[in-house]
């Protein structure tokens, strides 16, 4: 079974489509919309501020998603996957949006819309990524504009997917 955790009274929000792996782990003010997918060993700890995620989030393996104690809450738009071992710590994330595997973005960042951080890159405290761009690197730099295409065959591709995946679990 997930550990899943009140902290100082406040319990996680988790609709019955979505999947939480056995060993997954969410706690205190954690609020899920509908086909979110939390996979094994993803901790989620909304203890010292709010994690609010939309619609078709996807979390994978090991990612962690946390807040800054009374600062810094994270917001996640739809249609986003979290990717293997990504750090996403007291940022917005908005709509559409691939975090590559491994990649960290740090406090008060703001993700756009139809956008990717690529695999292993660090988005330092208060960096705005523009709607439409890859960003790469330490620390994370815009490395060019993406192209519709990629927006739907690879942000759109993976969120679907996982909703896929996670139908097999149920």
């Amino acid at each position: 079974m997930p550990i899943i955790k009140s902290v100082r009274g406040k319990s996680p929000q988790i609709p019955s489509d979505c999947f939480v792996a056995e060993n997954a782990t969410i706690v205190g003010e954690v609020t899920m919309g509908k086909e979110c997918s939390v996979w094994f060993n993803a901790v989620i700890r909304g203890d010292v501020h709010f994690i609010k995620m939309g619609d078709k989030v996807n979390v994978q393996d090991g990612a962690v998603i946390h807040a800054t104690y009374e600062k810094s809450p994270t917001t996640i738009g739809n249609n986003v996957s979290i990717g293997h071992n990504a750090i996403v710590h007291g940022c917005t994330i908005h709509d559409n949006v691939l975090v590559g595997m491994g990649s960290i973005i740090m406090d008060d960042c703001i993700v756009e819309s139809n956008t990717i951080v690529a695999a292993g890159a660090v988005v330092t405290k208060n960096t705005r990524i523009e709607s439409g761009s890859i960003y790469a690197g330490v620390p994370a730099k815009k490395v060019k504009d993406i192209s519709p295409e990629l927006t739907s065959g690879e942000v759109n591709r993976i969120a679907d997917n996982y909703v896929k995946y996670a139908s097999w679990f149920k």
